[in-house]
């Protein structure tokens, strides 16, 4: 790398600037990427995947696993004049009110306690839709990516019970789709502005939504401090991640709306129903938050596990395991599809090591998003942990994994022979991620392949 003027930069880049306009986030894009052709491709991804979420989803027609607090908690929004403590203020209340919303249409049943996470779920494969679709330019890697990401069995799971993650999960990748839309762009502010109104709509469910956010500003932050120190490569191109012309219209003021005033009007409107428009109690809620989410002081929980285990699927969640006949159980792991779950790590150095040698933008981005919100995970002093707090990188690998199996001279029926495998890793694994499918003990035991997983 060398230092000169931006001046002495561009004046170098200019005859190849056209080029980036035709592009989707300056990569070569098909003809046939209309906005008609991309919602229609997007309406028929949800329409499948919320079929497939919805089927038997009453299965079981009790609560199980963590429904026991999300629900009552959701039960109480709907109580007009609730007395009482209010139940589950840990966590941000717009997870619980969509819940609660799903309850009102649908009643208190089975069905009202999870459809609204069958519709997210659905949203979310979407979004690794719409992700891969920014990143590749192709709608050919956008939806083997988004079938990757289905056959995951992460996100079928969290799509069929009522917990917050999904919802954060579906609001994190529509922000991360569209901050990697407007990565490219000269002038990115009106997609960076939706990232940022995704991104508080993610941390409105979930804390952990907030590390989207936190990525799109370490990104931003990177760019802006080799620009300040007027970075060039010597050998730079087309596809490099940093170009020292990028965003030039972007200020500081402007990022300071898209990914810190928008995000918290966003977060903070999402307690008015319940605070209305006190401040004291609005930021006494933020209190009990960050006191419940950073304590050290909690006790151990048999399926816990430690961040740097989850990529390697050390230690699985039992959300449901039910005798239901003489050798019959109806069971629920929360466990990604060893399938895509282990060639991930392998997709994530190839990333890593492009980054590196080639400067790929399409592998810096696919790591930035994966390493940011997995990686956040070390730096909070919480003891208790699970596998499923893993699910956004992990969702989101699936685009690591198309980026491989895609690079360089690959065959095309390599990504989708890759994409066949995955759909039958889910296909075996059914009997312990579907509780209405049913297994025998022999079958469930097969499936938990090593000691720990049971």
């Amino acid at each position: 790398m060398d230092q000169k003027t931006d001046q002495e930069i561009l004046g170098g880049r200019e005859a190849k600037g056209g080029r980036f306009v035709k592009t989707v986030l300056g990569f070569p894009s098909a003809p046939g990427n209309t906005a008609g052709r991309t919602v229609l491709v997007a309406a028929i991804i949800f329409m499948v995947a919320h079929f497939a979420f919805l089927v038997s989803v009453a299965v079981p027609d009790k609560l199980y696993f963590d429904e026991v607090h999300y629900v009552p908690a959701a039960r109480q929004m709907l109580t007009v004049n609730a007395s009482g403590p209010q139940l589950n203020p840990m966590h941000p209340p717009l997870a619980k009110q969509l819940i609660a919303l799903s309850i009102d249409v649908f009643g208190d049943t089975p069905l009202g306690w999870r459809y609204a996470s069958v519709l997210f779920g659905a949203l979310a494969i979407v979004g690794v839709y719409l992700c891969g679709l920014a990143l590749f330019g192709a709608q050919s890697a956008a939806i083997a990516a988004a079938m990757i990401a289905f056959f995951n069995q992460m996100v079928f799971v969290q799509s069929r019970i009522a917990m917050l993650d999904i919802f954060a999960l579906a609001f994190g990748l529509f922000a991360t789709a569209a901050f990697l839309r407007g990565f490219n762009e000269r002038r990115p502010q009106l997609w960076f502005g939706l990232a940022g109104f995704a991104g508080g709509l993610a941390a409105a469910c979930k804390w952990s939504g907030l590390f989207v956010l936190a990525t799109c500003i370490a990104v931003f932050a990177a760019v802006r401090l080799m620009q300040g120190w007027r970075v060039r490569f010597l050998d730079a191109g087309e596809q490099d991640w940093y170009r020292p012309d990028l965003w030039p219209d972007l200020k500081l003021t402007h990022f300071a709306v898209c990914f810190v005033l928008i995000p918290a009007i966003v977060y903070f409107a999402a307690f008015v129903p319940l605070h209305g428009f006190s401040l004291p109690d609005i930021l006494d809620a933020q209190r009990r938050i960050f006191s419940d989410n950073t304590t050290t002081a909690l006790a151990g929980h048999t399926y816990m596990s430690g961040w740097p285990t989850w990529p390697l699927l050390v230690r699985p969640v039992w959300f449901l395991f039910d005798k239901v006949g003489e050798d019959e159980i109806s069971a629920v792991v929360f466990l990604g599809n060893p399938v895509v779950f282990w060639p991930m790590l392998a997709a994530l150095a190839l990333g890593l090591r492009d980054l590196v040698v080639t400067r790929r933008r399409d592998a810096f981005l696919v790591v930035a998003f994966y390493f940011g919100p997995y990686l956040a995970w070390a730096l909070l002093p919480r003891a208790l942990a699970f596998l499923f707090y893993y699910l956004p990188p992990a969702t989101f690998g699936s685009l690591a994994l198309v980026y491989m199996l895609r690079r360089g001279d690959s065959p095309r029926w390599l990504l989708w022979g890759f994409v066949a495998v995955a759909c039958a890793g889910f296909a075996a694994m059914l009997p312990i991620s579907a509780a209405f499918i049913g297994t025998s003990m022999a079958t469930f035991t097969r499936l938990m392949i090593f000691q720990n997983w049971i």
